[in-house]
């Protein structure tokens, strides 16, 4: 039996992951989890599941909750909440799936509390991966990869030497605009951006894909989780979302990870790993009723956030915080219709070229120069 915190509980990636916990009820047991403000689904989540601690978002939620439950479920809020769900004594993996730079302290308390780590908040790596992973090694915790790209990856290196990859190649749908022309951009709407061809994701990893601003964290999580230069890892566009990556080898010989777009896969293998069990209402892949794979040449001149996002990740240092922040900033303005699409990319441009670089930056650092950045962006808004 593993016991299960879960921070993001009803997001697209938490909802998930309670499907895969109610289907194994003899594996997992969630004991702990954080939403922000959907108390509706909170309350249906705790009736549920009976966890022993929940965190919410806001002082009078928690008060809220904590009337209604009384004192047979703890309850916590804030920022101090999700990381007392990330440290609960009684857990033994943590699922973070909240969004955004704020997964990153519960991350690392986590993995000083040496809780094994299954990562679907890509902000964490990408804003503090060498803090994350030299802790990591230190408490000798794994951090297992939720994406679908990054447990494709995973998977294809089971039983692998790391010393034979020859590079990491990573897929992409290519999101809603994958047939348009940035000339053909200029004036999308909000609700364009939010119609993903094939998958079912929350609004910003959606407008993320539609920038390949997804793609391009991707790729800097894979630098941190597989410890590649950035020079062995390639992107290709692939609409249709069934092979999730691939690895090359020394000797040429490619290994593929394929499978139904479904993120209850990747989120099983990882509560389950090193094992894999049965999951029920998934669809098994048929690859004669789909016919055919298409692949295209990744166009960085096309999708410009997945060419700053490789920028960014050879600079190194605080480049990719000021990447992570400058992007939250501008999509948030654009899903707010405050700014048009293309001016997305141009903002955190501008975040970008501004900044002066620290090699190795401290996490408060990081934290600084996070809110800065944020405040810059919205400054030019």
């Amino acid at each position: 039996m593993k016991f299960i915190s879960l921070l993001g509980a009803t997001g697209s990636i938490g909802t998930q992951t309670l499907d895969v916990i109610r289907d194994h009820p003899d594996l997992f047991r969630l004991v702990a989890f954080s939403v922000g403000k959907n108390i509706n689904l909170a309350r249906k989540i705790i009736q549920e599941f009976n966890p022993e601690l929940v965190s919410v978002e806001l002082k009078d939620d928690y008060e809220t909750l904590k009337n209604e439950f009384g004192h047979s479920i703890q309850f916590t809020y804030g920022q101090a909440g999700l990381i007392d769900v990330a440290v609960y004594k009684k857990s033994t993996l943590l699922v973070n799936a909240v969004l955004g730079s704020v997964g990153l302290l519960p991350t690392l308390q986590a993995i000083q509390a040496e809780k094994t780590v299954a990562l679907a908040n890509k902000e964490t790596l990408v804003t503090a991966g060498h803090l994350v992973m030299e802790l990591a090694k230190r408490y000798r915790v794994d951090v297992l990869p939720i994406d679908s790209e990054h447990s494709a990856i995973f998977q294809c290196l089971q039983g692998e030497q790391m010393s034979e990859i020859k590079r990491l190649i990573i897929t992409a749908s290519g999101g809603s605009f994958r047939d348009l022309t940035r000339d053909q951009l200029q004036n999308v709407t909000v609700k364009d951006a939010l119609n993903h061809p094939n998958w079912s994701m929350g609004a910003k990893i959606t407008i993320d894909s539609a920038t390949m601003m997804n793609k391009g964290l991707e790729v800097i999580e894979a630098h941190w989780l597989f410890n590649l230069p950035y020079e062995h890892i390639d992107t290709v566009l692939h609409r249709e979302s069934i092979i999730h990556s691939m690895v090359e080898f020394q000797d040429s010989s490619v290994k593929a990870q394929l499978g139904t777009p479904d993120m209850r896969i990747p989120i099983q293998y990882a509560l389950c790993y090193p094992n894999r069990v049965a999951l029920s209402n998934t669809k098994s892949l048929d690859l004669t009723e789909i016919g055919q794979l298409h692949f295209q040449k990744m166009d960085q001149e096309r999708y410009v956030c997945l060419k700053l996002a490789y920028e960014a990740g050879k600079i190194g240092g605080s480049m990719p915080t000021v990447l992570n922040a400058a992007n939250e900033a501008a999509v948030a303005a654009f899903l707010n219709e405050k700014i048009s699409f293309l001016q997305i990319d141009q903002l955190i441009e501008k975040a970008l070229e501004r900044h002066n670089v620290i090699k190795h930056p401290d996490l408060e650092s990081i934290k600084a120069i996070d809110s800065e950045t944020r405040e810059y962006v919205n400054s030019l808004i």
